[in-house]
């Protein structure tokens, strides 16, 4: 089966979009590729189409549990066996995992990344039979990178133990970050696949207002269609839907301090079209492919480029006119250089948050490896009287420098495990047949049930039994309370995983040269963001892909800078015209060349548009 009748026979489309074939075919050549996709440009079709034309699985690293989830149910509605191993899962349920994908006929097994420097995981190397190492988000393996993630650099090393080609994926690299993916992937050949980042239906406006609410409501009010409003904190994501919903829009919000349910109730809701516009945080939005989206608007300035046109990206997936908004003002120029310094509180600071948590968990010198930690900063702050935001990016620091997982707002799932053995359940009688029902599907469908807590798939049994999630978990708790199960409900929370024993204090290597070159590097995307807020001149498409490399581009002719210049060549190509009633062909080309008469490269097209007219 060639590459296209696997992609018409599992997704159904007739052609490939641009660069996703020379990617597949480098991937089944053996080669070792770095595809560089624009949001919205297909990247999951590059490594699923050879991975199920090779045999064995691919190895997927990812560190969005979300999409890793919408990932393996999509591909599971394809009839594809895909499994995915995150944070929150116990180690029997990971030991189990593993164990079917080098089994079960498995084709994809997505892993986040700090998974692979477990024993538990390298355990099991020498009988996966991987064919494919996929990176997504490949940037997170560049400290040159927006996003840098340390348990990344466990690839280059997998690579040594797994011979097999990689495909890495982002849709946000500079030249140098390109460059230092290749390296530290430990690329046989470097091999960038790019395909242009233009993206001619979306028009990039930038407004300076004090006047954010009244900006995006008429923005709500005049562009039809779907929308996604981003803002930095969870605060101003709900105080900025509540005023949006007293104005008339069709509005929730969306943050990761939401539950799970709520979270997907929300995402289903806007995606479906029942809620038109969606203010969120930057947890919303990875992997979600509405094609119909017609604006995006920040509210706030983004930290960098990057994260501004990845999100900026997911408007007009479906090719129709579509907008991207940042609003600022000098308030927020100001916020962003202060952000500067509290993203990097000092090294001293940074070591006194290690040991505190050491302290808060009564954790001794010496021990503590491996321990995975159920954290909420609000305890911990108000017990040392600390700023969150400072203990936040201290703790940030901290996975950085290798001593610390930090995994922010993980959904752990309803576990539950029956308690009397199976010979003594039968003789319990219990009154309400739902509950005898609800105990039968358990042990149907989980097998280890009377051994474990295992984790639960609420849904499912929902579906299976006819009830709704509410009336489950009463079913459960009454079971609990009268002692069949033990019942661990479904849970979010933050978890820290440390990598090491403590450390006295003067004995933590944080790395003082790695922290000034991140330090370096955030400043300088802050002042690119700065400078593309600030520009007047420079078309803002050109400016956003001179940033990712793509010096060669032509003005788009939409954005807000386009518009103000056509209508100022405009102006002065009629005036020109009545000053000079008998100009000749050279008269005109020597004035549209001529830097005196102010005016834009896209003058020579608006002169035979008046000229046509005429």
């Amino acid at each position: 089966m060639t590459a296209l009748e696997t992609l018409k026979r599992f997704w159904g489309y007739e052609t490939f979009r641009p660069m996703q074939e020379q990617i597949i075919d480098s991937a089944l050549a053996g080669k070792d590729v770095l595809a560089v996709l624009p949001t919205g440009g297909g990247k999951s079709v590059c490594f699923q189409v050879p991975a199920l034309m090779k045999d064995g699985l691919a190895l997927v690293v990812t560190p969005l549990v979300a999409l890793m989830k919408d990932q393996v149910q999509n591909l599971a509605a394809r009839g594809i066996k895909a499994l995915a191993i995150h944070a929150g899962m116990e180690r029997r349920e990971v030991d189990l995992a593993l164990n079917n994908a080098a089994y079960g006929e498995v084709k994809f097994l997505y892993v986040s990344p700090e998974r692979l420097s477990t024993a538990l995981f390298r355990s099991y190397l020498d009988i996966l039979p991987i064919s494919l190492i996929v990176v997504d988000e490949a940037h997170c393996i560049s400290q040159w990178g927006y996003d840098f993630r340390p348990d990344y650099l466990q690839i280059g090393a997998l690579r040594e133990l797994v011979d097999a080609p990689v495909i890495a994926l982002t849709a946000t690299a500079t030249p140098p970050v390109c460059a230092d993916i290749m390296d530290k992937l430990r690329f046989r050949e470097p091999l960038v696949l790019k395909s242009g980042f233009e993206r001619p239906n979306l028009s990039y406006i930038v407004r300076e207002t004090e006047d954010k609410i009244g900006q995006i409501a008429g923005i709500c009010n005049s562009v039809a269609g779907s929308g996604i409003v981003y803002r930095r904190s969870r605060r101003g994501c709900e105080e900025l839907a509540s005023q949006l919903r007293a104005l008339g829009v069709s509005v929730d919000y969306y943050h990761a301090g939401l539950s799970s349910a709520t979270r997907n109730s929300r995402q289903e809701a806007w995606k479906a079209g029942r809620t038109r516009v969606m203010v969120c945080t930057n947890a919303f939005g990875m992997g979600i492919d509405k094609p119909d989206v017609r604006f995006v608007i920040h509210c706030d300035l983004p930290d960098s480029p990057e994260a501004y046109f990845q999100e900026a990206g997911r408007a007009g997936r479906d090719g129709k006119r579509s907008y991207a908004v940042l609003l600022w003002n000098a308030k927020d120029a100001d916020r962003l250089r202060q952000l500067e310094s509290a993203s990097f509180p000092s090294l001293t600071y940074i070591e006194d948050i290690y040991q505190k948590l050491h302290v808060f968990y009564g954790i001794p010198y010496e021990t503590g490896i491996g321990r995975e930690l159920k954290f909420t900063i609000e305890e911990f702050c108000k017990r040392f009287s600390l700023s969150s935001s400072s203990v936040h990016y201290a703790l940030h620091y901290l996975e950085t420098s290798g001593h610390i997982v930090y995994s922010e707002d993980v959904d752990i799932p309803t576990r539950v495990k029956i308690v009397p053995d199976r010979s003594r359940l039968y003789e319990i009688e219990l009154g309400d047949a739902a509950q005898v029902s609800l105990l039968e599907t358990l042990m149907r469908h989980y097998t280890g049930i009377f051994t474990y807590t295992v984790p639960i798939d609420e849904e499912y049994l929902c579906h299976q039994l006819g009830v709704t999630v509410p009336t489950l978990r009463k079913m459960l708790y009454e079971l609990s309370v009268a002692h069949i199960i033990r019942y661990v409900p479904c849970d979010n929370s933050t978890i820290i995983m440390l990598r090491h024993n403590r450390l006295e204090p003067g004995n933590l290597d944080l790395q003082k040269d790695k922290y000034d070159m991140l330090r370096s590097a955030f400043h300088a995307r802050g002042e690119a963001v700065l400078d593309y807020v600030s520009e007047t001149d420079e078309c803002r498409a050109s400016f956003l892909l001179r940033y990712f490399g793509q010096a060669d581009a032509q003005p788009c002719g939409t954005c807000d800078v386009c518009r103000r210049q056509r209508s100022s060549d405009r102006k002065i190509l009629k005036h020109w015209f009545a000053e000079h009633p008998s100009w000749t062909e050279t008269d005109l080309q020597n004035y549209l060349v001529d830097p005196a008469s102010g005016l834009s490269p896209n003058a020579p097209e608006i002169a035979r548009e008046l000229l046509d007219r005429e």
